[in-house]
């Protein structure tokens, strides 16, 4: 493409001025006339020329061989006739210092060579900047200009047009990508973020942002975290909780065939073989009785029951922890439950929650790991065969070292 004023000529392959004094119908009105300027054409006074033909009309004289009368900007030739006056190569033209001279048949004309027009008979620089010759940035130089482009861009091969760099092709990036018009941003991968210089990625310290991440302890991973629990736990299938390892169940334990073995959270303990002492008597694998025919059995509770249970440490309360009821009932008989020893801490109390039966609740949270030994007594009252008597439930319960 060629700047106003020009056209493109294909044979020559070039851009060539356009006449526009020829091609333009009333360029000049009035009493002005049309003078073709390079790249553009100016509008003069017609009593500020000097009679001149057009430059595209040749000058024809008949050949006469006395001395020939030629019009001004002619001269004689030997043959008689007139020949054209290049006054632009003779020097006798009247151009300001600023422009150049072309000359014309009988005359010649004076013009601003590109990148200038001529404003006051001057020929001035054009400006090009001004008039957006740039898509981006531009200065402008006497004559010409030239153009560039903002970071992020380049240069066409048309010198005037830019084109976004695609950065991404670099890797600037630690992790991914992304081109943008004229820049281009740089993401992480899950588990990192992106650093104060805008293109590295820094792990996301997981373990940071909550407490509560995990059910015991957080352990931070390039990208992520994972969850570990205590020993005597393992963790659970959210990734997150413990889960109490039975090691009971498993078999995972060093009791012996003799023993029983007693799973509670985060732990186990082998029971021995229960023995009980004078005057009790063994009646089962967990109870001993003291007869009431043997002299030394009064005063005594008829009956020990051993139980176990489990309690997580820091429970939170108040809460039913342990169920005790009368197996047997007598007519006209009434029972008291009370906790008899074990209770020195009064973290428990017996709440009766019917005539036969009753309720061990925890009201103080306890703090583990811990082996506390209750003896939940009940005492029968029947005051029509004037009987007393009790009985005993020795129960052992081991709190856990953690909440879970």
């Amino acid at each position: 493409t060629c700047t106003d004023g020009f056209s493109y000529d294909h044979r020559a392959r070039q851009c060539v001025d356009v006449d526009e004094c020829r091609t333009l119908p009333d360029v000049c009105r009035g009493d002005m006339r049309c003078v073709n300027q390079n790249g553009g054409y100016l509008c003069i006074p017609r009593s500020a020329f000097l009679p001149a033909l057009p430059r595209s009309v040749e000058p024809s004289y008949p050949r006469v061989r006395t001395t020939a009368q030629c019009i001004l900007g002619y001269t004689p030739a030997e043959d008689g006739t007139c020949n054209d006056i290049d006054e632009c190569e003779t020097n006798s033209h009247h151009c300001n210092p600023t422009q150049v001279c072309i000359n014309t048949a009988g005359g010649y004309t004076c013009s601003c060579t590109e990148g200038f027009w001529l404003i006051g008979g001057q020929c001035q620089d054009i400006d090009e900047c001004r008039y957006g010759y740039c898509q981006q940035l531009c200065a402008n130089v006497p004559g010409s200009y030239s153009c560039s482009c903002n970071p992020g861009f380049i240069l066409n091969p048309d010198s005037r047009t830019c084109q976004d760099v695609d950065e991404c092709e670099d890797e600037p990036c630690s992790h991914g990508c992304f081109n943008t018009y004229g820049s281009f941003m740089c993401n992480c991968d899950e588990g990192f973020e992106l650093a104060a210089d805008g293109t590295s990625c820094i792990d996301l310290d997981e373990c940071s942002f909550s407490e509560f991440l995990c059910q015991y302890r957080c352990v931070n991973t390039p990208g992520s975290f994972s969850c570990i629990c205590p020993p005597g736990y393992y963790v659970f299938e959210d990734g997150r909780s413990c889960e109490d390892i039975n090691e009971c169940d498993t078999g995972n334990n060093t009791c012996t065939t003799a023993q029983v073995c007693f799973n509670f959270q985060g732990g186990y303990t082998c029971l021995d073989a229960l023995q009980c002492r004078s005057p009790y008597i063994e009646v089962s694998d967990n109870q001993c009785m003291c007869s009431a025919e043997n002299p030394a059995c009064r005063d005594k509770p008829f009956t020990i029951l051993y139980r176990h249970m489990d309690l997580s440490s820091g429970r939170s309360v108040p809460a039913d922890i342990f169920q005790m009821q009368a197996t047997t009932r007598y007519p006209g008989a009434f029972y008291i439950f009370q906790i008899k020893s074990g209770n020195e801490g009064r973290e428990f109390y017996m709440r009766q929650t019917s005539n036969v039966s009753a309720t061990l609740v925890l009201s103080r949270p306890i703090k583990g790991p811990r082996e506390l030994v209750l003896d939940l007594e009940m005492v029968t009252v029947n005051n029509v065969i004037n009987f007393r008597g009790s009985s005993i439930i020795r129960l052992t319960v081991f709190v856990s070292e953690h909440p879970f």
